[in-house]
């Protein structure tokens, strides 16, 4: 018998497994996939460079390889996740750099190439909020009458100061704005955030979940900063030293974070989950499930669950 609200496994938080079994009584699995795209904040029209922690693949370390076709990319992984979870259904996720970020007739086609293939009951679209045009936002809205569609943005922080630090180059009014616009279209809506980014601390980033608690938002990625080789993170940590988290900091912040965030928000990730031969720092990131039993243990200890410490507008 579970003990908890969200939760089919004990995880005193509202986790994305629940969320699948309740909707589709199955497994459901994502396959991560990789259109070619690139990224307006590297190819001078916002910015150049990327974000400062960004790997080559552009955050797509575990998407297929750009030059397979999405049908190949996606069977390569799917012939594997079957052997483990033969009943299970698929998330078609469009995951490596700004998956807007192309002319509309390019991503219609790629978007609806997948729906047709078996087993695929959504897709996941990773992107940038400053990077969804109006005939965009139209095709969006479409799609989400015809599969189970949720908009992956990334914001990180609210702290101008820091998102000018990581060179993220959009301003928290435009992340704001795009998740209205998905609002408005009844679009679901997963955030992205980064514990650990260079200068800031623990209430800052308490304040990041705050804020979005006020918005409506369907779900939260929560990351550990990671720093990879050959990233402009890489070269800022060699010269600054700044503080990475111990994992007992990220394990305690993590836990505060899951008490102040509402109870219906979905938790997609809890930790990062970088390549271990590009990891810099922290190493203790490579033990992803001792991390995540840490938490585990925390929120036991304090005998808590998410939201218990929610209140609007705190």
């Amino acid at each position: 018998m579970n003990k908890y609200k969200y939760s089919n496994s004990n995880k005193r938080y509202y986790t994305l497994d629940y969320y699948y079994k309740q909707k589709y009584n199955c497994k459901i699995a994502k396959i991560s996939l990789n259109m070619g795209l690139t990224c307006p904040n590297k190819d001078g029209k916002v910015g150049f460079g990327g974000c400062i922690y960004c790997s080559k693949l552009g955050s797509g370390d575990y998407a297929g390889r750009k030059e397979k076709s999405l049908k190949e990319q996606f069977m390569d992984v799917k012939e594997i996740m079957k052997k483990k979870w033969p009943t299970a259904k698929y998330i078609a996720y469009f995951q490596a750099n700004t998956n807007t970020y192309a002319p509309v007739a390019l991503l219609k086609k790629a978007w609806e190439e997948v729906l047709t293939f078996d087993d695929v009951v959504g897709i996941n679209i990773s992107t940038r909020p400053d990077a969804i045009e109006k005939e965009c936002y139209d095709l969006l809205e479409e799609l989400n009458n015809k599969t189970d569609l949720i908009v992956e943005l990334g914001l990180q922080t609210i702290h101008e100061k820091t998102s000018k630090l990581i060179n993220r180059c959009h301003s928290l009014e435009c992340f704001v704005s795009c998740v209205k616009e998905l609002n408005k279209r009844n679009i679901k809506v997963l955030v992205h955030i980064i514990n650990g980014l260079p200068y800031e601390n623990k209430d800052m980033m308490l304040d990041t979940i705050k804020y979005l608690n006020n918005l409506n938002i369907w779900g939260i990625k929560i990351h550990m900063l990671h720093i990879l080789k050959d990233t402009a993170l890489e070269k800022m940590y060699n010269e600054e030293k700044f503080h990475v988290l111990t994992k007992e900091e990220y394990v305690d912040i993590v836990s505060d974070q899951l008490e102040l965030l509402r109870e219906d928000i979905v938790i997609n990730r809890i930790t990062g989950d970088p390549k271990i031969d590009d990891l810099i720092e922290p190493k203790w990131l490579i033990k992803k499930f001792g991390v995540l039993n840490d938490i585990d243990k925390e929120m036991a200890k304090r005998d808590s669950v998410q939201g218990i410490k929610y209140f609007p507008n705190n």
